[in-house]
């Protein structure tokens, strides 16, 4: 009985320091991934895993799910993750594959673990990478909010205007990697305001004051059903950033 109590107490104490970031470098950043193990993230078993330093998702489409690796603290106290400058790097290895980066989003199906919410979106072929996406239809169902290329307001009665950026869809789809090579990413979510950065590029940059925007939420990793597919990430880091009034 007393050895069952010490695991269980053990055992609360291991998720509880899970369930909070580790205490901010002297820049303010704070690292979310070790680079040895999944320590501080919840997935589905058999498809993530870390091997050179990287996070990786494997799959192949006949076993193929529609899940995420969630982080832990921001499952635990979503709340906190309102506000933030996170960077991370990711690498698509094989020839096919769908994914992205959730945020400010929301576990929908818990024993599948998917979230939906946005979406800095990701694919193999680079048709969608560089857009923020509304997975699930959990930010009101509203697809591809907004474009690579593109500027874009929802207003307060949930209208879309969208203007161009300097950079063309095309000219900026030139600044990302192909298969195989590491691209560095940027996501600033500040107040109603979302930018999205690929290798030092702004891929979208999104203003969202629609009755259905997230103003704070889960932090997870897509891994999209229907593929054979592996995919790594890196360099995940966040930096809190203050309240917007």
């Amino acid at each position: 009985m007393k050895l069952r109590l010490a695991l269980a107490v053990i055992t609360a104490l291991s998720l509880n320091a899970i369930a909070e970031l580790p205490t901010p470098q002297a820049d303010g950043w704070i690292p979310l991934f070790n680079g040895k193990d999944l320590t501080g993230w919840d997935g589905l078993d058999g498809y993530w895993s870390v091997v050179d330093g990287a996070i990786q998702c494997q799959e192949t489409k006949p076993t193929s799910k529609q899940s995420d690796l969630i982080l832990v603290a921001s499952k635990e106290h979503p709340e906190k993750f309102a506000n933030f400058e996170m960077h991370y790097s990711w690498k698509i290895v094989s020839p096919d594959g769908n994914s992205g980066v959730q945020i400010r989003s929301l576990i929908d199906n818990p024993e599948m673990k998917h979230v939906g919410g946005y979406q800095a979106d990701i694919d193999a072929q680079n048709s969608y990478t560089g857009i923020i996406y509304c997975e699930g239809g959990v930010a009101g169902g509203r697809g591809i909010m907004s474009n690579r290329g593109e500027k874009t307001l929802w207003d307060e009665n949930n209208k879309r205007t969208s203007t161009k950026l300097e950079k063309s869809s095309d000219d900026i789809k030139k600044a990302i990697k192909p298969q195989g090579e590491w691209n560095d990413c940027v996501v600033i979510a500040d107040g109603n305001r979302i930018i999205y950065k690929i290798n030092g590029e702004v891929t979208t940059d999104m203003t969202d004051n629609s009755p259905n925007a997230r103003k704070d939420g889960v932090i997870a990793l897509q891994m999209h059903g229907g593929f054979d597919m592996t995919i790594q990430f890196k360099g995940f880091k966040i930096k809190m950033l203050p309240a917007t009034k």
